[in-house]
């Protein structure tokens, strides 16, 4: 959305496929973001109001795409076809299924959840009452299908520290006498005030870090999660009864990427997100002429990550379009 304004306000005509029913992508199915807990419907609402001019497709697909010299012959989903002379990918990533992870019971336990469905139930004002009283405990498992060689994912997923611990202070202001967990491998609080939001996680709400992997998790004849972990810096084994337990699922390309880089012949990079041209001096560009790069469609970015590439992004097309 933000390039496809910026591009628009610089008198290109402009098309923007969105292949769900909305735009927004994942930010809109978020209630609030880090550091600061701003909205993201605040953060969205100026983006939406800028695409006038732009043409939109909603609910459409890119199906074929066919080159002619510098030009791209898109055919869509609809019947549509467009002839471009640049193509931006901001195809974004796909949250890892966390039900690979089997030790953690994703999708076998009803009180196992996903970061993605603790925020859909702040937006929804449901709580997580367990049989009608505020949870007394809940558990946070950062890294899950991140840094991991099992499911083929050595990479950081770079927001899932933060967000754990986002979403465990709000937590503990919606149910102040809970008990809160972390279980984390290594905290990574690189942004601005994040670390400010790791010192009030823990001096403000009490939440505790344990760092060490969960093993095992089983469900009790009440209905409750009992989780083994090892507690690395103590050196032990923990095994502790939760009301709930929150899985922090990582980044990975989107699921159709495999799709659009055939269309396009693009490649990928080892962590399985697609290859720039330059990692160093311009992260935009593909190694295709005319075909350029924004978001999390090369690596894991932030929401600011992520608007910022693409006004640069929208810059990088506008000069090659002058150049040609």
């Amino acid at each position: 959305m933000e390039a496809a304004s910026a591009l628009s306000r610089m008198g290109l005509n402009t098309a923007l496929i969105e292949e769900k029913e909305k735009l927004g992508g994942h930010v809109a199915q978020w209630d609030r973001l880090f550091p600061d807990g701003r909205h993201a419907h605040e953060l969205l609402k100026p983006l939406y109001d800028s695409l006038e001019g732009v043409d939109i497709y909603l609910n459409t697909k890119l199906v074929g795409v066919e080159r002619e010299d510098n030009r791209y012959l898109l055919t869509l989903s609809n019947g549509t076809e467009l002839d471009a002379d640049a193509v931006l990918l901001a195809t974004g990533f796909s949250l890892f299924a966390a039900q690979r992870k089997e030790e953690y019971g994703y999708g076998i336990y009803d009180r196992t959840l996903t970061s993605v469905d603790l925020e859909q139930s702040f937006i929804n004002g449901k709580d997580l009452g367990a049989a009608g009283k505020a949870p007394l405990r809940i558990g946070f498992v950062h890294c899950v299908g991140s840094r991991d060689e099992k499911v083929c994912n050595r990479h950081c997923s770079k927001v899932c520290c933060v967000t754990a611990v986002k979403q465990a202070g709000e937590l503990k202001e919606l149910h102040p006498n809970a008990r809160i967990y972390c279980f984390y491998m290594d905290l990574r609080m690189f942004g601005r005030y994040y670390e400010d939001m790791y010192y009030q996680a823990q001096n403000k709400y009490g939440i505790q870090f344990i760092r060490g992997r969960v093993s095992e998790v089983s469900e009790n004849i009440e209905g409750k999660l009992v989780v083994k972990a090892e507690d690395t810096l103590a050196g032990q084994p923990l095994r502790v009864t939760l009301d709930y337990l929150v899985l922090m699922p990582g980044m990975e390309c989107h699921e159709n990427a495999p799709q659009t880089a055939q269309f396009f012949n693009l490649s990928f990079a080892e962590d399985g997100f697609y290859q720039t041209k330059d990692g160093h001096n311009n992260n935009l560009l593909s190694n295709q002429q005319g075909v350029f790069f924004a978001g999390a469609c090369t690596g894991p970015k932030t929401y600011t990550d992520s608007v910022n590439e693409a006004r640069a992004a929208a810059v990088t097309i506008y000069k090659y379009l002058r150049q040609r």
